[in-house]
């Protein structure tokens, strides 16, 4: 993760795609929060759960599927969700393969 600082990252170019998979790269972990990159391969996701702080997610490339509380949104490239803690959420790629960043900041608050 060091390597990654300081410097110009492309976002599209830090995570491949993989056939039948979600992968994930962690960009940065502190105590206070991470900051994570992944690519889901088409009809794959994140089964549904919670978290106890709020989640931010940009998609980086392509559409995914956001469901919260019951309710599908979706997010295409250049546009963000914001995912409240403790409601019950999943994320898919259903209809092709996409990328998103997932910015997780803690907060006792």
């Amino acid at each position: 993760m060091d390597e990654l600082k300081g410097k110009a990252l492309n976002l599209k170019t830090l995570v491949d795609y993989s056939a039948g998979a979600v992968v994930s790269r962690t960009l940065l972990k502190k105590e206070t929060g991470n900051i994570t990159l992944f690519s889901f391969d088409k009809g794959q996701g994140l089964s549904e759960h919670t978290s106890p702080f709020d989640a931010v997610v940009e998609v980086v490339e392509g559409e995914g599927s956001f469901i919260i509380a019951g309710e599908t949104k979706q997010v295409k490239a250049g546009e963000m969700i914001i995912m409240p803690a403790n409601v019950p959420h999943d994320v898919q790629a259903a209809a092709a393969p996409f990328k998103m960043l997932l910015i997780m900041i803690r907060s006792k608050s």
